[in-house]
């Protein structure tokens, strides 16, 4: 057998975390056992489903590279073969119309609810009933009205639902429309999917649907169904627990790898192991390893992750993907150092590539004048015969690698019998404007050697004025 998973979101809003996680396990299921990964936009909600939220999960999954292994599926696309599959039903007296009104329903439930009975449909129209003028029927499926329908689910075991607590549910609405149980068995069946993993929220769902796979003579597949994802309170994940939409993460500078390797531990485990490259994922992951309890959302451990992989990344991947996060602060990252040179100096130092492309502020803008505490501190008098010295010693390289930027600042150092730090900390303000860079060597590496001369210059300009004021 080869494994066919599918995962199907409804394009009514963005792809959330909950659904990410669920494409994930589907993805690496199928990559686990050598199978195939399909998406299937369920967009019968016509009035809720948009191109443009179409467009956001593809894009959601195509920055976190799980891509499906064929075209996506779009059911708006077969109604003609609902259709047809819903006369066949209704040939083999599987299904019938139901022609009740919604008064008869609403009157129906209250009676039940006022008795303690769980409302379901009653079946009125089961046994035939007479064309009402004027009314479109819906369709209703005839499910089975004794035994037990046994769901072997993957991840919460065997799960016994009894035949007479489900009532015929509407496979086609009023207007025509096919409905959510009744479209996905059909899908499911067609593109022959083995493994249907999905959150928990829809085991209840399950029984119909393997009810409505008997009648269509057709096997049904395993069933997995994932625990939901809580906040960190405990209560449904909700945007007060912080971003839900996956684009938001890459959008504040999360990387997919992070993200991912995020997910997989929400539910799944190996061990105490936290950081998992993609080919681990797929050589561990088993459903049989996923946990039956809810996990809970944590944003301070993502943004650990996050930073593990900042950190330990290719610097030249990480370079490319840093070029839009300087775009969007206005700067020309060709008019600057190689971007995988700033991800080599600032890795260690920050949690995104927003935080990065922020912190590298000073390598494309000038300031307008030095933090006050900081020229107090560190412009002084005593230093410019340093400051000076360093300059010139940087004017006169003739390789500018940060390597020959650190020897040329030590060697002043020593020259002037000074130590390190009260060398660095000024050039670090005369370069930056402020107390905080990088290492001071890369700080001035990524600025350029005109730049880092005509800023110690500007410097130099501020102590002599300095100097003048105090005499």
């Amino acid at each position: 057998m080869t494994v066919r998973t599918r995962f199907a979101p409804s394009p009514t809003g963005y792809l959330h975390i909950g659904g990410a996680r669920t494409a994930l396990f589907c993805w690496l299921y199928a990559r686990r056992h050598g199978g195939t990964f399909v998406l299937r936009i369920e967009d019968t909600d016509r009035e809720r489903s948009t191109e443009a939220s179409v467009q956001v999960i593809l894009d959601a999954m195509e920055w976190l590279q799980m891509q499906p292994d064929e075209e996506p599926v779009y059911q708006t696309d077969r109604f003609d073969r609902y259709g047809e599959i819903i006369e066949q039903l209704l040939a083999q007296d599987k299904a019938y119309p139901c022609y009740c009104s919604r008064e008869r329903l609403d009157q129906l439930r209250e009676q039940q609810q006022a008795a303690g009975i769980k409302p379901r449909y009653d079946g009125h129209c089961r046994g035939g009933s007479r064309p009402v003028d004027g009314v479109t029927p819906v369709i209703r499926f005839a499910s089975p009205l004794s035994g037990e329908v046994l769901v072997e689910d993957l991840v919460h075991g065997r799960t016994v639902f009894t035949n007479d607590e489900l009532d015929d549910l509407i496979i086609r609405r009023s207007d025509g429309h096919p409905t959510y149980n009744f479209t996905v068995v059909v899908d499911d069946i067609d593109m022959e999917i083995t493994h249907v993993i999905r959150g928990d929220d829809h085991l209840n769902n399950t029984p119909r649907q393997i009810n409505i796979y008997h009648a269509l003579g057709a096997t049904p597949p395993q069933f997995a169904h994932l625990p939901m994802i809580l906040g960190s309170d405990g209560s449904r994940l909700s945007k007060r627990h912080g971003a839900v939409n996956v684009l938001e993460y890459r959008d504040q500078g999360f990387l997919a790898d992070a993200l991912l390797n995020y997910l997989v531990r929400l539910g799944w485990s190996h061990g105490d192991q936290e950081v998992f490259s993609r080919k681990e994922m797929v050589a561990l992951f088993d459903l049989a390893d996923v946990n039956k309890a809810a996990s809970r959302f944590n944003d301070e451990k993502l943004t650990w992750l996050n930073q593990q992989y900042i950190k330990h990344g290719d610097p030249d991947e990480l370079g490319a993907q840093l070029v839009p996060f300087l775009q969007a602060l206005g700067f020309d990252s060709a008019s600057g150092p190689d971007p995988a040179d700033i991800v080599r100096v600032q890795h260690d130092r920050v949690a995104t590539l927003a935080e990065m492309a922020e912190a590298s502020r000073f390598i494309y803008e000038s300031f307008d004048e030095f933090d006050p505490k900081a020229a107090k501190k560190h412009l002084r008098p005593v230093i410019r015969e340093a400051l000076a010295d360093v300059r010139a010693r940087l004017a006169d390289l003739a390789d500018w690698t940060a390597d020959e930027i650190n020897a040329a600042i030590h060697a002043s150092a020593e020259s002037l019998e000074l130590k390190m730090g009260k060398v660095a900390q000024p050039i670090r303000v005369a370069v930056t404007g402020g107390p905080v860079s990088p290492s001071i060597d890369g700080t001035v590496y990524l600025v350029g050697r005109e730049t880092a001369v005509a800023r110690l210059d500007r410097a130099l300009a501020f102590i002599d004025a300095r100097s003048a004021a105090e005499r």
